[in-house]
């Protein structure tokens, strides 16, 4: 038995013909940059999220960095970010020259915890990034509200929340902003890098159009200083195809971690995650938490199944980050997590019989 993490080839066999075609649909058009193909994508793409504006970009991490400069955050502000985030969150603050500042998770739903928000403004405090980790919203009233109370921006990064609910409202048009990438693996995923932005904020969306563009609405009349960040046609082509799959293949991973979720439930080394009753998740990753972890992910891999760790090293610990000050110790929720979380087999072409493998050799090794 061998049981990938992710399939990622599957996901083109079963769409070979339609991504194929969007292939020779983009390479005869001999439009290469931005072009129709993009502009259709945004369209439908902010139809999708229940949003106004869609900006394609260049991928995840520019989709956010251009967020926070198209709202003119930069040197001397500060940006509240969550401690337990992929690093892609906070480098988007720090290419800005603003400052993350950090606040622990939620225990149970390891995203960002609304109690801590407030404790982190300071008078220079310009926005809160909230993730939706693994693909479950975070809890975003609460935010908004403490965020509004101080004037906050709130910018989402939903790199991994592409269709989940919040409230029966999609992620993605729940604050002021949000950054979404399109890497290959997440549940929207083009055959490369690309990233997105969508808004209901029409000035923003304006200033990010300029800024991923050189700084230019006109070919070589440069407004300001900006950057190049644009979604190729070819990645968009291949979006909107996997758009129209995006509800059903989410729908196929709610399948598997509801066979996680009822098989797990009497393990007791093995902490699910846990699903509060006003989100409706689109499990990018099924993360438990286990102190026994490297000796589940040794036996998982002897019988030829794939895990990873989502993260091992938080971004407070990393190289990237040690001049800031912080040590171990300094989130020690974040990094309990980062020594315990584990992320199991997920996607849309694991088959509920390959799931069900996976869940019975987790029973084998709780019987040990």
């Amino acid at each position: 038995m061998t049981i990938p993490f992710l399939d990622l080839k599957a996901a083109y066999d079963e769409l070979r013909i339609e991504l194929d075609a969007a292939y020779h649909r983009v390479m005869e058009s001999g439009w290469y940059i931005l072009g129709e193909e993009v502009d259709a994508f945004e369209r439908e793409y902010a139809g999708y999220c229940g949003v106004q504006e869609c900006i394609g970009v260049g991928n995840g991490l520019e989709a956010l960095h251009l967020i926070l400069s198209g709202y003119g955050i930069g040197p001397g502000d500060e940006v509240i970010v969550p401690a337990n985030t992929y690093i892609a969150t906070w480098l988007a603050v720090s290419q800005t020259g603003a400052k993350p500042v950090p606040v622990e998770p939620d225990v149970s739903t390891f995203n960002i915890d609304v109690r801590g928000l407030a404790k982190a403004v300071t008078a220079r405090t310009k926005a809160v990034m909230a993730v939706h980790l693994y693909g479950q919203p975070a809890d975003m009233d609460p935010i908004l509200t403490v965020a509004r109370s101080y004037g906050l921006k709130v910018i989402e990064d939903a790199a991994q929340a592409h269709g989940a609910l919040y409230k029966g409202r999609r992620t993605g048009s729940l604050g002021d902003a949000a950054g979404w990438s399109f890497y290959p693996g997440k549940n929207l995923g083009a055959m490369g890098d690309a990233g997105a932005v969508t808004t209901n904020d029409g000035e923003l969306a304006e200033r990010v159009r300029v800024l991923r563009n050189y700084g230019s609405r006109v070919k070589y009349y440069n407004e300001i200083k900006g950057f190049n960040s644009r979604l190729d046609p070819l990645q968009a082509a291949f979006l909107r195809v996997k758009l129209g799959r995006l509800d059903e293949w989410n729908n196929r991973r709610r399948t598997i971690a509801a066979i996680y979720q009822e098989a797990l439930s009497d393990i007791s080394f093995i902490t699910r995650p846990f699903v509060p009753d006003w989100t409706d998740p689109v499990w990018h990753l099924f993360v438990i938490r286990s102190p026994k972890r490297n000796e589940l992910i040794e036996h998982l891999r002897n019988l030829g199944i794939g895990t990873l760790i989502h993260y091992p090293i938080p971004p407070h610990l990393s190289a990237a980050y040690s001049t800031s000050g912080w040590t171990a110790g300094s989130f020690p929720l974040t990094e309990l997590l980062a020594r315990e979380a584990l992320s199991l087999p997920m996607g849309p072409h694991l088959t509920p019989e390959s799931g069900k493998a996976v869940m019975q050799s987790v029973v084998k090794a709780a019987l040990k």
